[in-house]
């Protein structure tokens, strides 16, 4: 594709595309100009360098996650709402969980996002810096339980491109665990109640068991709560 033929919106669709399939260790401009059918120098008529596509590229994922009208429902299922879209945003693109801890994500996209979270616990009563911390321990909550799908997909590719068996490798692993809790009487009692291969896994409910009691303890906090 000629330089001239190339716009940022293409580039940036195309970074995200190769991020998911390819993870943050495989994102280069000469990857992403072969799937551009283009020069890897034409890319940087449009992007200054690989850092700033990362951040175009986190930054366009925000559109994903929608914004509730909060004239239609409160602001706790406003926040159910969002904080699930976001779990499911996080675990599509486990790279930007990924890239959280290297690089500090800006643009319109997550600018929108960011308000309208604000206006969700504002609309909860929460003012100024309440409604802050109360945004932030939602996401963190949120950010915290992708990380494991995060890690699992980046080590599956790094075992793949050195040749490895990521089933052989993560059942290995799995052994190891099973072993070293059946040291603990907790954990013991729960590796016989379940298969090794299900050990790790946790209840099904376990995000929506922990944001509900994360969401209850803010709803403690409401002035009119009397907390």
């Amino acid at each position: 594709m000629p330089r001239d033929t190339l716009t940022r919106e293409q580039i940036v669709r195309t970074a995200v595309e190769l991020l998911d399939t390819e993870g943050l260790e495989g994102l280069n401009m000469r990857a992403l100009g072969k799937r551009l059918n283009s020069a890897a120098t034409a890319v940087y008529w449009h992007v200054k360098n690989k850092d700033n596509l990362l951040t175009l590229a986190g930054d366009q994922v925000w559109d994903e996650i929608r914004l509730p009208d909060l004239d239609a429902v409160d602001w706790r299922s406003a926040a159910t709402a969002m904080a699930g879209d976001l779990y499911g945003m996080f675990t599509r693109h486990p790279w930007l969980v990924q890239a959280f801890a290297t690089h500090l994500f800006h643009g319109i996209g997550k600018a929108r996002h960011d308000d309208h979270t604000l206006a969700v616990y504002e609309r909860a009563g929460f003012t100024g810096p309440q409604a802050d911390r109360a945004a932030a321990a939602v996401f963190t909550y949120v950010l915290g339980n992708a990380a494991p799908s995060a890690a699992t997909a980046s080590l599956t590719r790094r075992i793949e491109r050195e040749g490895g068996d990521a089933e052989e490798v993560f059942g290995a692993v799995m052994k190891e665990a099973v072993e070293a809790a059946s040291q603990f009487p907790r954990l013991r009692a729960r590796v016989d109640s379940v298969s090794d291969t299900d050990y790790a896994d946790a209840p099904d409910d376990t995000f929506g068991f922990g944001l509900q009691s994360l969401l209850d303890g803010l709803a403690a906090r409401l002035p009119d709560a009397g907390v």
